[in-house]
């Protein structure tokens, strides 16, 4: 009895810490727009980086959205890569003249020693994708620096995926539709989709009815909060919900 009373304590000491770290960033300058005075923005993207191992402020300055996609800065996900100490940092080679000049990204897998190469990115490829045709394209200016970005963009998606939790570049998002990037148009709608659908009310409801662990109920009243308006009637009843499984931990 005493021990399931101290675990549902801990956890709610717990979520009361990140609500109070989270309120802290969203009153910092330094923070960008979308965050500020914003705890539920905060929370998902402390989230985002305990799950990548990376510090929350990172997480929040390179977090772009690109006609509502999120995305990643390329230097971002490079970094990630480089730091995570499972492999040496990326090296570039590039070769081939014309349309066929191009870069592969490649790094060393530091347990085995193999060498592990991403996919060959040409000007060719670029042109048949249609990447160096879109609006502010920085194909057409500064080539060799998209050839290194969509290289390793492709060795860090085929080698560790879940170093980006899956998701493309900003970059990447900028050449397959057409569209500037923008971080004024992130919104809690937009950065909840990096976790999950954004659910309705009626799927919120089918949830809490669902949850059986403290866990769960947690994380649905989580990802409540950071929605612009939630419904205080389903935040009530995990409130109830939580209070009804204190009860029969107690009896």
């Amino acid at each position: 009895m005493s021990t399931a009373l101290s675990v549902i304590e801990i956890e709610e000491k717990q979520f009361e810490l990140m609500q109070r770290k989270a309120k802290i960033y969203s009153e910092s300058s330094l923070v960008p727009d979308a965050y500020k005075k914003n705890i539920g923005n905060v929370l998902i993207a402390t989230n985002m980086a305990e799950r990548m191992g990376a510090d929350i402020l990172m997480v929040m300055q390179n977090l772009y959205i690109v006609h509502g996609r999120p995305g990643w800065s390329a230097q971002f996900l490079i970094a990630c890569f480089n730091s995570c100490g499972r492999f040496t940092a990326i090296k570039y080679a590039f070769g081939g003249e014309g349309d066929d000049y191009g870069c592969i990204a490649y790094a060393t897998e530091l347990s085995s020693g193999e060498r592990i190469e991403g996919v060959r990115v040409t000007i060719g490829m670029a042109k048949a994708e249609g990447w160096s045709t879109k609006n502010g394209s920085k194909w057409k200016t500064m080539p060799d620096l998209m050839l290194r970005y969509r290289s390793a963009t492709f060795l860090i998606r085929c080698t560790a995926p879940e170093i980006g939790l899956g998701l493309q570049t900003a970059e990447e998002i900028h050449d397959t539709i057409e569209g500037r990037v923008t971080r004024s148009a992130v919104t809690a709608d937009d950065i909840g989709r990096l976790l999950a659908p954004t659910p309705k009310a009626d799927d919120y409801a089918a949830q809490i009815e669902a949850a059986e662990t403290l866990p769960d109920l947690y994380a649905i009243e989580a990802e409540m909060l950071a929605l612009p308006n939630p419904d205080q009637s389903l935040l009530d009843r995990v409130v109830d919900k939580l209070a009804g499984m204190a009860a029969e931990a107690s009896a």
